[in-house]
């Protein structure tokens, strides 16, 4: 389980650690900018945000090492993920990270100079300073047709070499990761609810709901 949660981590981390103020860079496909740029506004102008998504690990071969769902809470700064037995609670200043077979929780403090990897920066400015992007054009996933962007990092020592993003109307529909070991993390949206009222209390930990449970707290 926990294997899987770093995949999970990962799939989060690849996009979003280079979630920097918006740069310029020459080679960019303006098409794609224009594109990008409407799913970040859109996704501004959310209140809070509810989303079912999946994760499949495949490895080079194409074989499904695993395939899990999962739930997804923003608000602001804050976030809430929940996926097969673990979880992760981010009040905007500290992160808790509960493991349900070990019934232990590990509490950091956030950094919010450092670029730690959140959920809003899936949606918003993750692409503008250290990736290249080019629009692929129209294809299908599903029974849907959706624009296909390609990021590339600029930075070739990350473990990663592309990144793919599907795009329905304005909003990030499917991203698939393709590491350089050959394995490939695909995270679909499955359903989002983008009016839904969501309590801050969703985003903090409260071990009263989890008896017995040990916490680490680093911070």
């Amino acid at each position: 389980m926990k294997k899987f949660f770093a995949s999970f981590l990962v799939l989060f981390s690849a996009i979003t650690i280079f979630a920097q103020a918006p740069g310029s860079l020459g080679k960019n496909d303006p098409e794609a900018k224009k594109i990008l740029d409407a799913v970040s506004s859109k996704f501004k102008t959310y209140k809070a945000v509810q989303a079912s998504f999946s994760l499949k690990m495949e490895n080079g071969a194409g074989k499904i090492l695993s395939t899990k769902a999962g739930t997804l809470y923003m608000k602001g700064t804050k976030y809430r993920i929940s996926i097969s037995g673990q979880e992760i609670f981010s009040d905007g200043s500290n992160i808790w990270t509960y493991d349900k077979a070990a019934n232990e929780v590990t509490i950091n403090k956030l950094d919010p100079s450092s670029n730690s990897l959140t959920p809003q920066k899936l949606f918003t400015n993750f692409y503008d300073k250290d990736f290249l992007y080019k629009l692929n054009g129209l294809v299908k996933v599903g029974p849907k047709s959706m624009k296909e962007i390609e990021l590339t990092p600029i930075d070739k020592s990350k473990n990663f070499f592309k990144v793919l993003l599907y795009i329905d109307n304005t909003a990030i529909n499917t991203t698939k990761i393709f590491e350089k070991t050959g394995n490939k993390y695909t995270y679909a949206v499955s359903k989002m609810n983008t009016t839904i009222p969501v309590d801050e209390k969703t985003f903090v930990f409260d071990a009263s709901k989890y008896p017995g449970v040990e916490v680490v707290d680093l911070r």
